[in-house]
């Protein structure tokens, strides 16, 4: 349920604002959207998975108190992170 290093370290290639960036919201925010996809993939199949539902609810509400940090600090990196990751708002 969770992701595989390399993927993690493409994510945080892909979308670190500087080199050997791992902490920035950006990063933060695209391994948690990583998470998120595959954790809702997961209930797909176990719908009665309640346990596991409750991390994906917390790793929900933490990316959107990442974003909106990120929102009130920076809104030019915020509109450009969620046009990158596809996420609504």
């Amino acid at each position: 349920m969770s992701i595989t290093a390399e993927l993690k370290q493409e994510l945080i290639k892909e979308y670190a604002v500087k080199e050997g960036d791992t902490g920035s919201p950006e990063v933060q925010v695209a391994i948690l959207t990583s998470r998120i996809t595959t954790l809702t993939e997961h209930f797909k199949g176990h719908k009665k998975d309640n346990h596991s539902r409750r991390g994906l609810i917390m790793m929900v509400n933490q990316r959107r108190k990442l974003l909106d940090y990120l929102s009130s600090k920076n809104n030019e990196r915020y509109k450009s992170l969620i046009s990158r990751l596809g996420l609504r708002k």
